[in-house]
C-alpha cells in the first residue's frame, strides 16, 4: 500500500489545491512524504496568477511553509531541484524513480495548458513506465478536508485489465470505503475502428453480440464483486451502455473517487490513445487514480 507519497508544487494556490487530500492520505496511511519544486529553465513570471518560483532559496522556504502548515514534522521532507529543466514534466517523472515514491499526488491544474502538460504529460511519462500511480485533485474539489468513502473502479470488461482493482480494495480497506464496479458496453452506434464497420454491415447480428456482451459483462462483474466482498468489502456492481468516457463521468458524480487502469505493455500510451483517459481526466470534477496495469 501507499507508504511515500510524492506532492509537486509549483509555487501555485492552484497546484496547493492537492495538499489537504495529500495530508489526509498521509495521515490515514501513516505514509512519508516528499514534497518536491522544480528549477525551470527560463521560467515565466507568474504561473497560474502567482509568483513563479525561480529561485533556489525561495523555493525552499516555500516548501519548508507548506511543509509546517500541513504535514507531521516527521513525516514530510522538501526537495528542491535546482538544476534548471526545459521539461518540467519528465523531470518529475525522472524523480519519481530517484524518490521512489508509491504515490504521487497533485492537482490537475486549470483549463487547457498546463492541465495538458501537467496531468497528461506526467501521467503518460510516469504511468507509462508502469510503476507509480497518480492520484490527480481537480481544481474543483477545493481547499477542504475530503471526503473518500466511495470508490468507482472502471474495468473494460477483459480479465486481464483488472489490476487496478487489488489496489482500490486494499486502499478501500485502509480508508473503510465501499468499492462500485462499474463496466461500460458499446450500443451500436458507439463503436469504433473495425467494429463499427462490422455493425454498419450486419447491425441486426452486432446488436445481439453486444446484448451478450452485456450479460457476460454483468455475471464477470459480479463474480469479481463475490469475491472482494469475502474480504469484508461492501462492493457492488453495474453494467451501463453507450460511450465509455461519458458513461464513467456520469456515474462519477456520486462518487469521491475514480479509479482508472493503463493498459498493455506500452502503459499509458496504449491507455491514452485510447481517448478515455484525457477525456475523463480534463472533464472530471471528482479526484481519480490512475494505476499502471502492471501493478
Amino acid at each position: 500500500m501507499f507508504e511515500h507519497l510524492l506532492v509537486p508544487l509549483d509555487g501555485s494556490k492552484l497546484a496547493e489545491v492537492a495538499l489537504p487530500v495529500a495530508a489526509w492520505l498521509s495521515r490515514e496511511l501513516d505514509a512519508a512524504v516528499t514534497l518536491i519544486h522544480i528549477i525551470e529553465q527560463d521560467p515565466p513570471q507568474e504561473v497560474h496568477g502567482d509568483r513563479h518560483l525561480s529561485d533556489e532559496n525561495e523555493a525552499r522556504r516555500y516548501l519548508d511553509g507548506i511543509a509546517t502548515q500541513y504535514f507531521a514534522p516527521e513525516k514530510v521532507v522538501s526537495h528542491v531541484h535546482t538544476e534548471k529543466v526545459q521539461d518540467v514534466a519528465r523531470s518529475i517523472a525522472d524523480h519519481s524513480g530517484e524518490l521512489s515514491p508509491d504515490l504521487i499526488v497533485m492537482c490537475t491544474h486549470g483549463e487547457g495548458g498546463l492541465r495538458d502538460i501537467m496531468a497528461g504529460s506526467i501521467a503518460q511519462q510516469v504511468i507509462g513506465r508502469g510503476k507509480t500511480p497518480i492520484f490527480l485533485v481537480p481544481p474543483a474539489t477545493g481547499a477542504g478536508l475530503p471526503r473518500i468513502q466511495k470508490f468507482l473502479v472502471a474495468l473494460d470488461g477483459e480479465q486481464r485489465h483488472t489490476g487496478s482493482l487489488p489496489v482500490a480494495a486494499a486502499l478501500a480497506q485502509k480508508l473503510g470505503a465501499s468499492l462500485h464496479l462499474l463496466t461500460v458496453v458499446s450500443t451500436l452506434s458507439t463503436l469504433s475502428g473495425e467494429k463499427a464497420a462490422s455493425g454498419w454491415m450486419l447491425p441486426g447480428v452486432t446488436r445481439a453480440m453486444l446484448e451478450m456482451d452485456e450479460e457476460t459483462t454483468r455475471e464477470n462483474l459480479e463474480n469479481l464483486a463475490q469475491e472482494w466482498r469475502k474480504t469484508g468489502l461492501t462492493v457492488t456492481c453495474e453494467v451501463r451502455r453507450g460511450n465509455t468516457a461519458q458513461q464513467i463521468l456520469a456515474a462519477a458524480a456520486q462518487y469521491d473517487l475514480i479509479v482508472l487502469a493503463t493498459h498493455g505493455k506500452s502503459g499509458m500510451g496504449a491507455f491514452w490513445s485510447s481517448s478515455v483517459g484525457p477525456k475523463v481526466v480534463s472533464a472530471a470534477h471528482t479526484p481519480l487514480l490512475l494505476i499502471p496495469a502492471t501493478k
